[in-house]
Parts: structure tokens; C-alpha cells; sequence
């Protein structure tokens, strides 16, 4: 196969590939953004070119699920189904320009008892002498037992290299950074006291950092990135995919979230006047799926019942064996996992919150494209997985779109008139709707009376905004005028569906637990993860993503899986709280539960076919 040279426009970009290359493999290759929320499994439609120059492999089967007869003949493709024979330019539109995500992981700072794993020791030392031989080492282990009362130590490889420089460059005078008065990392000359510790959290689309002061406990700086492997897919499945079909496929994904890594190192110690090798800790959360690729696990055994994962337990592993770019001599710690499809982030959110010493029954909703549960007290605590999909991120939706600029995020609709006010990130135009935008926007379509409960357009209702084309409804929220792509968005018939899979399967998990666990009401609701923090509980309880309760006790928490992560590298007890957590809480599969399908089913109605919701009596039709 010869190299093909290829132009990608509007942006100019251009380089040499390999024949035979898809559109999409190329603009990965050259550094262009094209969004493909299926990771190019030709599932969700949403990298579409038009085809300027050149010669490509014909039209697929696939690609005329997504592109009319009318925009085929005006040479639009799937990115990531056409492949490239000759010489080519491709015209990339606007809505499918991959757009940079509003990433908003904040986390609440809940008090934390400090208690590190990474101390700082302020020693002096006798000097050798003929009367005391002693190695340099065993001077410094009995100087700090004599101290410090601490016990016999180990000394890491890179720090034992250094230690006879170190001491007389610091005339016997020295800072002494020892890990679980166990094992020595670092010795510094003089009184040197700077020790900073960081929390990972690993998400399935974004990556969050929480950079803190281990003598302190304060939180210096906060960064957030996309996740690099988010091109490979966009969601956890495509991405066990993508490494089960690809030869190369694991080292990939591990080496992308590896150098996503250390690129936000590099931002958040730059940010805050940190070198990275101040850096002597880092703990981790995220999904099941995501820790064994940080690892370099294979996921495979993931995505084939009954999904087992490689290891349950916590673990601590050198930073440098994972080429992370911190103190050669780091500590990663890694918290443990629940089960194949709940994982260390969820561990992290209990942490963060804590129901386990709780008497209030609290359902905790941590919603991604994975969608997990949590549901009890301090007597019972069940969780539970929803492949909920990425519909209600926004994915699986005709206009649906990442939290970038130019989402439509909040939207509301007039039940006398049913025009639209909107609002749209970074107040431009709009160009798409994300996540907390279609959950408002089915609810709002219920409330108005534009749909029924069963999710179904109204043939009766009279407006503009609500059209027929070829028989399929769709109700117009923005108008092309007020858009950046020159096209009407609206949401489909089709996108209510999808919306309704999705809550429905959330519903029907909580509402099995509640069974298990014998309870008809939950005294709260919490609504956990960076995305969660932006639904409005009244939409998302009109919708019916979950059983009813007091609206004053439904809230948002942030990203309490981030929380989780900075409660454990501040207090090392909390993660011997966090594996007896996984010792005691129960993981139910849902779907090996008889009445699932019958509660889904119950639960596609909105909100539900049968449940009351006697706090949702002012939005009731």
C-alpha cells in the first residue's frame, strides 16, 4: 500500500497516510477532530464528510442508515466507513467537528482528619568517625528510630543512590520523605518540607486531577482534560472492542490515558508552582474498565458475562512502572473495586459520602455513559450497574453533542404557546443539544403537553414548532437562524425513545433494590459525577429517572468520585475503610433479576406507568 497525500478542510490540515486508511483513521493520524461517539463502529452517525476530491471504498450498507439519497448524491460519507484509494479532500461540516468538552469536575471539599501516608522527618545526624562506622543508611535508619520512634526501614533504589551526596551536600542535616513509616522515597538536604500529593479521577470522557499539600491538606489546584482514549470510543464497551480487534489495541488505550497523564501533570504543577517531582503520591478512582487500561489490563474479560475483573483489591504500584511523569520514587495507589462494571470510582463516591453511617434510606445515581447505583443505609447498602448508553449525555441523539461550546444545556418550554427559551454554553450559538439539555428537553415536552406519557408526539397539538416529515414527528427547539450549522435542531421521536431506554433502565435498577432491601420510599436522592451535578433534579424526576421522593432532598454533589480519591490520599485510614466498604456491600447483577424486564418495561412510561409521584403533583397532566 503507497502513502496518499490528503487536505483536510475547513482547517487546511494535511499529510500522508497509508491506503486504505478510513477518513476517520486518517484525521486521528493528522490531528483532526472528527466526532465519532461510537468510536467508529458506524453506530451513531455523527462523523459525517463531505467529499471534495479523490476516490473512496463504495457506500456501505451501514452509511445509508445515516445519510438520504439526496446527501449520498452531494457527497456525504461516514468518516469512519469510507476508506481512502487515491489522493483526497475532505470538507469536515461543522456539527461534526470534534468540539472540545466544558469540563466542570468540581468536588465539595468535605473536612478530612489529615493523616498522609507520605511524612516528612527533619534530621541531624552525627557525622561517621573512626569510633562509628556505620553505612550511611543504617546512621540515618537509627537516627530517625531514635527521633522519630520509627521502625526498621527500607530505602526505594533512587533515593539509596543519592543518599551519600545528599548527606554531606546538607552537612548531616536532612529531610527525611518516608511512605507508611515503612519504606524511605526521598532524602533532601536541609530542612526542605514541600511534599504534595495528587487525586486522579479517571473518567470514561474526562480525566480530573486535585493537586493537594500533604502537610497541609489543602487543595492547591484543580485540573480537568478530556480523556485522550475518548477517539477510540465513547464509552466502555467500544473501548474493550477496540482492544479485543486491534492486535495493538491495550497498549494504545494505555499508553493514551499514560501520556493524558502526564500532560496534566505537566498543567496542574505549572499552575501552581509545583514541580512534578514534588508530586509523592497520587491515588486513583475510575470504572472497571478504565483502571485496567491505566494498568495495561487486558479489559476483554469485561465485556463477557460474567465479567469478572483481573483484581479486586486495592493496590500500590511504583509511578515510574506506569511511566508517570512524578518523584521517581511515587507511590500510586489504586482503590479497589465492587464488582466488572463498578468499579473504584464508586467506591470513591461512597467514601466521599458516606451512607454506610447514614439512617436516612439514600439512593446515590452516578450518571455517565455507565450509569451506577447505590442504595441503603447503615444497616444495608446494595449496587448495581445500568447500561444506560450515552444517550443521556447527549449521544444517540440526532443533535446530540458533547458539554462543548455551543450546547444547548438548559431548556424550557411554554405549555400556553410552546415557544422555546434555551440557554447555550459559552452563550454563543447553538449547535447542538448535550446531556443536561435533552433531559430537559423530553421533560419540558411532557409537561407542556406535547407528548404523552407513553413518549409519543400528540397528533392534536397545533404549532410550528411541532412538523411531520414523512410521517415522522420532531419538535423544533432552535431554528436555523439562531444556529451555527445552518439547521433546524430539534428533537426526534427517535430521540425520546432513546432517552426513555435509558431512564428506564435506571429506574428499574433502583426500583429492584428498593424491593431487595424491602423499602417503598428513599428519604434522599443524590445525584453524584461531574455530569450529574448539571441535571435538574424536577426535570430529571419528572422524566422519571428515578422513584419519587421530596424534591428539598433530591441534590447534586459534584464529582464525589474525585472527592473520594482526595479523601484517601489525605487520610490513609480511609483506605482500609474503603476495602472493608467492598467487603460489605452486595453487588447486584440486574441482569440475572426475573422482574427487571417487567419494571423496565413499567418504567419506559413517563415518568412510570404505574408509581406515583405525589411530589410531582404540580407537573402532572
Amino acid at each position: 500500500m503507497k502513502p496518499l497525500k490528503v487536505i483536510f478542510q475547513p482547517s487546511g490540515k494535511r499529510g500522508e497516510i497509508q491506503e486504505g486508511k478510513t477518513v476517520l483513521e486518517a484525521s486521528r493520524e493528522l490531528g483532526v477532530g472528527i466526532e465519532s461517539l461510537c468510536g467508529g463502529k458506524q453506530t451513531c452517525g455523527k462523523c459525517r464528510v463531505k467529499i471534495l476530491e479523490g476516490e473512496f471504498s463504495p457506500f456501505s450498507q451501514e452509511e445509508g442508515k445515516w445519510i438520504g439519497e439526496s446527501e449520498r448524491e452531494g457527497g456525504i460519507r461516514l468518516a469512519c466507513s469510507a476508506r481512502i484509494l487515491k489522493d483526497a479532500v475532505i470538507f469536515i461540516p461543522e456539527e461534526s467537528l470534534a468540539q472540545i468538552q466544558i469540563i466542570r469536575k468540581r468536588i465539595s471539599e468535605r473536612p478530612v482528619e489529615l493523616n498522609p501516608t507520605i511524612k516528612s522527618y527533619f534530621v541531624k545526624l552525627t557525622p561517621p568517625s573512626f569510633y562509628d562506622l556505620s553505612g550511611d543508611f543504617e546512621r540515618l535508619q537509627k537516627t530517625l528510630s531514635d527521633a522519630h520512634s520509627l521502625p526498621p526501614l527500607h530505602i526505594d533504589y533512587p533515593a539509596l543512590s543519592k543518599l551519600t551526596k545528599v548527606l554531606r551536600e546538607g552537612d548531616w542535616e536532612v529531610t527525611v520523605f518516608v511512605w507508611m513509616d515503612r519504606e524511605i522515597l526521598d532524602v533532601k538536604p536541609k530542612n526542605n518540607v514541600k511534599v504534595s500529593g495528587l487525586a486522579i479521577d479517571i473518567g470514561t470522557t474526562t480525566i480530573a486531577g486535585y493537586l493537594c499539600d500533604l502537610k497541609t491538606g489543602e487543595l492547591i489546584a484543580t485540573q480537568s482534560m478530556m480523556n485522550p482514549q475518548v477517539i477510540y470510543g465513547e464509552d466502555v464497551i467500544s473501548r474493550i472492542t477496540f482492544a479485543m480487534d486491534h492486535p495493538d489495541g491495550l497498549q494504545i488505550l494505555h499508553q493514551a490515558v499514560i501520556n493524558g497523564l502526564n500532560q496534566l501533570i505537566q498543567l496542574i504543577t505549572e499552575s501552581s508552582n509545583t514541580s512534578p517531582e514534588d508530586i509523592y503520591e497520587l491515588t486513583v478512582v475510575g470504572n472497571t474498565a478504565m483502571h485496567h487500561l491505566f494498568l495495561g489490563i487486558d479489559p476483554q474479560p469485561l465485556g463477557v458475562s460474567p465479567f469478572p475483573p483481573a483484581i479486586h483489591q486495592s493496590m500500590d504500584i511504583k509511578g515510574r512502572d506506569l511511566r508517570l511523569k512524578i518523584h521517581p520514587s511515587a507511590n500510586v495507589h489504586i482503590l479497589p473495586i465492587e464488582a466488572g462494571f463498578v468499579g473504584a470510582d464508586n467506591v470513591g463516591v461512597l467514601l466521599a459520602l458516606e451512607p454506610y453511617n447514614q439512617d436516612d434510606m439514600v439512593l446515590i445515581i452516578d450518571v455517565g455513559t455507565n450509569g451506577e447505583l447505590v442504595i441503603g443505609n447503615r444497616n444495608h447498602l446494595l449496587s448495581a450497574s445500568c447500561a444506560i448508553g450515552p444517550a443521556l449525555e447527549g449521544a444517540h441523539i440526532q443533535f446530540g453533542m458533547r458539554a462543548a461550546q455551543g450546547a444547548i444545556e438548559r431548556i424550557e418550554i411554554s405549555p400556553k404557546n410552546f415557544e422555546v427559551n434555551y440557554e447555550v454554553i459559552g452563550n454563543s450559538k447553538p449547535r447542538g443539544i448535550c446531556g443536561s439539555g435533552i433531559i430537559d428537553g423530553v421533560a419540558e415536552l411532557y409537561r407542556a403537553g406535547i407528548i404523552d406519557s407513553s413518549g409519543r408526539f400528540k397528533k392534536e397539538i397545533r404549532s410550528p414548532r411541532l412538523r411531520w416529515i414523512n410521517e415522522k414527528p420532531e419538535f423544533v427547539i432552535a431554528w436555523k437562524e439562531e444556529t451555527s450549522i445552518g439547521k433546524d435542531i430539534v428533537i426526534t421521536q427517535k430521540d425520546i425513545r432513546n432517552v426513555q431506554l435509558a431512564k428506564a433502565a435506571l429506574y428499574a435498577g433502583a426500583k429492584l433494590m428498593m424491593k431487595k432491601l424491602g423499602i417503598e420510599k428513599l428519604d434522599k436522592v443524590i445525584l453524584a459525577g461531574a455530569f450529574g451535578a448539571y441535571i435538574h433534579p424536577e426535570k430529571a424526576m419528572i422524566l422519571g429517572m428515578f422513584p419519587d421522593c421530596d424534591l428539598k432532598n433530591v441534590f447534586s454533589v459534584g464529582n464525589a468520585a474525585g472527592e473520594g480519591a482526595r479523601i484517601v490520599l489525605l487520610n490513609k485510614e480511609k483506605r482500609l475503610e474503603a476495602n472493608e466498604i467492598v467487603k460489605k456491600i452486595k453487588y447486584v447483577e440486574l441482569t440475572l433479576e426475573i422482574d427487571f424486564q417487567r419494571e423496565f418495561v413499567e418504567a419506559m412510561d413517563i415518568p412510570h406507568m404505574r408509581d406515583s409521584f405525589p411530589h410531582l403533583h404540580l407537573y402532572r397532566q
